[in-house]
């Protein structure tokens, strides 16, 4: 059985709630070694460090 509502949604209910799916910013923070904005937990892509370790070798 699938579910079936009793009543009618308004158009402005049905888009109150939809209102809450809304994108929202990057969350980005410096590197601890280079000081490049980068997303946090993840390796950075200026200098390949993750937690202060060198993890990818960067050609400059």
């Amino acid at each position: 059985m699938s579910i079936c509502p009793k009543n009618k949604s308004s158009k402005g209910r049905r888009d109150r709630r939809r209102a809450n799916w809304k994108m929202s910013a990057t969350t980005l923070v410096k590197c601890s070694k280079c000081g490049a904005l980068m997303i946090p937990h993840r390796v950075c892509k200026a200098c390949g460090s993750y937690n202060k370790r060198e993890i990818i070798s960067t050609e400059d």
